[in-house]
């Protein structure tokens, strides 16, 4: 059965060669490295972890191993996942593009409309995969189990906010509670983020150009709202990245090499393939095809702060 079509567009006069498609939600995560990519995942990879007791002790003459080193693992292995579409070529002959698929009763899918498929497509996969790796459930059918779900289900895992909105009002105490929490070893360290939705990022903004009782009421540089131009953000000197596939009002505070994104081949989700069906089964149909492999995993549980 074909995907079903909708076109309602109507000819008048020559095309302009170019389609707009509607703004998509980027896959700011894996595009921007704000986690550790680990490719070439064929189906499961072990990620270690070690942890010891206090391990420096007083010195004697013998050699004395009285320290506690304990070595667990967690289980990186990325779902199979796919794309496919069906499109009849008769659905486009009375459409404004017809000429583009030539004359013949062989014909072929509208050149641009086949590129602008293509981008369309493995932009919905980026959309997709950006809110699954933060905000997936592995029950839901098309996604994986984010860290979300994950990081909830995990008892070392320290929690805070109890699910308290967060606005312009109280977003600089809302995130200082996430920075609070961080582990005392772990403020310091280079690669350490606060990953904040993008209601979290957009309140943060707005109280820092005036709107939070901590905030003067002209805000950041006596400049009001208008002191953000796009740049990054931080607080306390730890960076916040917005990670748009988190939903609202969570954070997470984590290292970057605590977070792990894993695949097969990273090319697999730029590869589209469009397949004229006429040369197979005689028939008018063109397939859209997309096959990919993706999951999410970290290694200390202990080391993350959830606000949720």
């Amino acid at each position: 059965m074909a995907t079903t079509n909708s076109i309602t567009t109507t000819y008048a006069g020559e095309f302009a060669g170019q389609y707009i498609s509607a703004a998509l939600l980027s896959g700011s995560t894996l595009d921007n490295g704000l986690i550790t990519i680990k490719p070439n995942i064929k189906f499961k990879e072990v990620i270690k972890k070690v942890s010891s007791d206090d391990i420096v002790k007083d010195a004697t003459c013998d050699f004395d191993p009285t320290s506690t080193l304990t070595l667990t693992e967690r289980i990186l292995q990325p779902d199979f996942q796919q794309v496919n579409l069906q499109l009849c070529k008769a659905d486009f002959h009375n459409d404004w593009e017809a000429v583009q698929m030539g004359y013949s009763a062989f014909d072929s899918l509208p050149p641009s409309f086949a590129d602008f498929l293509i981008g369309h497509v493995a932009s919905k996969v980026a959309q997709r995969t950006e809110q699954s790796i933060w905000n997936g459930a592995a029950a839901t059918a098309g996604q994986f189990a984010g860290f979300t779900e994950l990081l909830l289900a995990d008892a070392d895992v320290t929690d805070v906010g109890a699910g308290a909105a967060v606005t312009a009002a109280n977003a600089v105490d809302k995130i200082g509670l996430v920075v609070d929490a961080i582990g005392s070893s772990l403020y310091t360290s280079e690669d350490m983020f606060i990953y904040v939705s993008q209601n979290v990022a957009r309140a943060y903004v707005r109280a820092l150009g005036g709107f939070s009782s901590n905030i003067g009421a002209a805000g950041t540089d006596d400049k009001g709202t208008q002191w953000y131009n796009g740049g990054g953000l931080s607080y306390d000197g730890i960076s916040i990245a917005v990670a748009n596939g988190l939903s609202d009002n969570k954070m997470v505070a984590a290292e970057k090499s605590n977070l792990f994104f894993g695949t097969g081949l990273l090319a697999d989700h730029n590869e589209v393939k469009v397949i004229d069906m006429a040369d197979i089964d005689g028939s008018q149909n063109v397939r859209v095809v997309m096959r990919f492999t993706a999951g999410v995993q970290y290694g200390i549980g202990s080391d993350i702060v959830l606000y949720s």
